[in-house]
């Protein structure tokens, strides 16, 4: 395996003007486009933080360095994922954007079993189009994948410092105590804050996460007076 290659939709705002993204309610986060999931995760993935978090999960799991990990935008959500190996061919995970299939393998692993959902016909498949994240200012419009990125090359426990942190700020926007412009805000500020010691296991894993959920706390507060 010489690079694995996560693919995004672009949530519900790949095309939005980004300095409307103030405006966006809780309501319209939650409208993903293709998938059918839960306000969290619809939520993270309207700011692009599901796939900070996928990147995070790859680099764990295949032991790849940072700079072997790719995120392209696929709108359609057809291709899951790529690996491309060292003889620059690329193997794709393909299906329809159904919520079913990934839980059903999850739990069937390392079996397969029937998840339910419609098999993909590739004859009503009209295009498959692919964009550069580079091309959506995503600086400015999906500001948390450089953290994720960047949490990756941070001392070890950073991750777990910025999971932690969105899921209070998600959390707050769900509620109306943030905007949505803000989850950021409190992401990257808490990672300001919280430079954590080298976990040695799970119990300085807790206290990591305990001491991040705070400092979360405390910004979204200051954020939401």
């Amino acid at each position: 395996m010489d690079k694995i290659i996560l693919t995004a939709s672009g949530g519900p705002f790949r095309q939005r003007d980004p300095d409307t993204l103030r405006q966006v309610t809780p309501e319209q986060a939650c409208a993903h486009p293709n998938w059918s999931m839960g306000r969290k995760i619809s939520v993270d993935s309207a700011t692009m933080m599901n796939k900070v978090l996928e990147v995070i999960e790859a680099r764990y799991l295949f032991g790849l360095e940072v700079d072997r990990l790719d995120v392209v935008i696929h709108p359609q959500s057809i291709i899951h994922s790529m690996v491309q190996y060292k003889d620059a061919s690329i193997v794709a995970q393909l299906g329809t954007p159904d919520m079913r299939v990934p839980i059903a393998y999850g739990l069937s692993w390392p079996e397969r079993m029937a998840s339910g959902a419609a098999t993909l016909d590739f004859r009503t498949v009209q295009a498959m189009t692919f964009e550069s994240i580079h091309e959506h200012e995503h600086p400015r419009r999906f500001p948390g994948l450089q953290l994720g990125f960047d949490a990756l090359r941070a001392p070890s426990g950073t991750c777990a410092v910025l999971n932690a942190a969105n899921e209070v700020a998600v959390e707050a926007f769900l509620q109306e105590r943030i905007r949505f412009d803000q989850i950021h805000v409190v992401n990257a500020q808490s990672l300001a804050a919280c430079v954590p010691q080298a976990p040695a296991g799970l119990d300085d894993l807790l206290e990591i996460d305990r001491q991040a959920r705070a400092l979360a706390c405390q910004q979204v507060d200051r954020l939401a007076r």
